[in-house]
């Protein structure tokens, strides 16, 4: 019951791709043939380019971010919204309509009365003064961008998703074999103690906890396969599939990263969506101030036409200019409003800030002692674990221990196998959770640091 994790092909490290897409955020989000360069030099292209694969085949975490970029409908309508904006940019951008006026006066006027007959035919045309029109093209501009904003959020949302899925089916599959692992070596205890009891060297009662014990081993696989099938079907959900088709996921669970100190991925944070976001939501609310200051500046509407007197036989030119007069409605009320909504975006953008380093800063402690935990593990609990049950399954079988005993060692080598699959499962959660935050593959966040800096920062 070795955990040996390197029967699993390793083609893809985990945690290192989770986040090269998110290399590519810009707010030309639709971008979408451009390529990225990761910290080895490697160009790789847009996950959302063309088909990579077959489903049917061994499945890689390129292979399912693609997938899902490809055909999550939530990042399908975030999309959509950033395109619907265009449209507003096109209708910010537009002159007013102007208008035409037919007048017709003293239409049922007798012949001979002396009220004038008249006609007039009149264009008139607003014409909105202090760039008005500039700043609404700006406002929605803006608004756009912020609606990139979102877009790459979620993009970079259900990425960390699906890396986090991805390698809760990774470790399913480890659980999986050491579950069948086990039901093998517990069918091989219920052949051995029936062999003694028959040979006469143990009590019935042996042969029958050995059952017992294969009993709920066999359980236990059930469940782990049960938890097997919800993650495949899961991930595949993320790219609208009903059923996973495909085979294996591949990666390697144990692989590890060398972590950046916590003050050079602090440095990051910037970088992630949501705090470019909240810096683009001050901008979009001071272009709104703007559009408010420059509605309190009045527009001028102009008119030209003909007059046309029936009775006289003559006609006339008209021309008339409209202004309002800004007696009462200076738009103070909008304006007020607009400024203190620039100064709830910049509190909202402080909070976001805050918020987003106190979540690394968990993350950042919470792998810290996941590391510790791992090691733990892995140099002295496991070797341990496997030692005491080397000894007490030769010692059953040469009767210098009890079944008891020797059933004891193989569940705590086993619980304690399991336990190691889940720290490392958590590691990747954890190490998955600061690259969203930091919106960067952490060996590129390293890379970075090297250049900038010219040393190597250790965490």
């Amino acid at each position: 019951m070795n955990l040996n994790f390197k029967s699993i092909v390793i083609r893809y490290r985990v945690p290192d791709l989770l986040f090269i897409l998110a290399l590519g955020c810009s707010s030309q989000v639709f971008a979408e043939k451009n390529a990225i360069n990761t910290p080895s030099g490697e160009n790789l292209e847009r996950f959302d380019s063309e088909p990579l694969i077959n489903t049917k085949d061994d499945l890689s975490l390129r292979d399912a971010i693609h997938l899902m970029l490809q055909n999550n409908p939530e990042l399908s309508s975030f999309s959509k919204e950033v395109r619907a904006l265009d449209g507003m940019i096109i209708q910010a951008g537009k002159f007013r309509n102007p208008e035409l006026a037919v007048e017709s006066e003293d239409l049922n006027a007798r012949r001979n009365s002396t009220a004038a007959q008249m006609t007039s035919i009149r264009f008139s045309q607003l014409i909105e003064l202090g760039g008005k029109r500039s700043a609404r093209v700006y406002a929605a501009s803006v608004s756009q961008e912020l609606a990139g904003r979102n877009y790459e959020s979620k993009r970079l949302e259900l990425i960390a998703r699906v890396a986090n899925v991805f390698i809760k089916v990774l470790a399913g599959q480890e659980r999986l074999r050491l579950a069948e692992e086990s039901i093998g070596l517990a069918n091989k205890l219920v052949r051995s103690a029936a062999k003694r009891v028959e040979a006469g060297k143990a009590p019935p009662i042996e042969e029958t906890k050995a059952k017992i014990a294969f009993s709920t081993t066999s359980i236990e696989l059930e469940q782990t396969r049960r938890e097997l099938t919800a993650a495949r079907k899961q991930l595949s959900l993320l790219w609208k599939s009903s059923s996973p088709q495909f085979g294996r996921v591949i990666g390697n669970l144990e692989s590890r990263i060398e972590l950046p100190s916590f003050g050079v991925l602090e440095q990051r944070l910037e970088k992630n969506p949501i705090a470019l976001h909240s810096i683009k939501n001050i901008e979009q609310h001071r272009a709104f101030v703007e559009i408010e200051k420059l509605r309190r500046i009045p527009d001028i509407t102009v008119g030209a036409g003909v007059r046309r007197y029936t009775r006289a036989d003559e006609t006339t030119a008209i021309v008339n200019v409209s202004i309002p007069i800004p007696l009462f409605d200076f738009n103070q009320g909008n304006l007020q409003a607009a400024n203190q909504r620039v100064g709830k975006a910049i509190d909202e953008q402080a909070a976001t800030e805050l918020q987003l380093r106190s979540e690394l800063t968990k993350a950042y402690e919470s792998l810290s002692a996941a590391q510790n935990e791992i090691s733990i593990l892995r140099d002295a609990v496991l070797p341990g674990a496997r030692s005491s049950f080397d000894i007490a399954n030769k010692g059953y079988q040469l009767g210098k221990f009890s079944f008891l005993e020797m059933l004891d060692a193989q569940r705590t080598l086993f619980q304690n196998q399991i336990l190691y699959v889940r720290a490392l499962t958590n590691y990747h959660y954890l190490i998955n959770e600061i690259e969203r935050l930091t919106a960067s593959p952490i060996d590129h966040v390293k890379y970075q640091s090297i250049n900038i800096n010219n040393k190597d920062h250790e965490g």
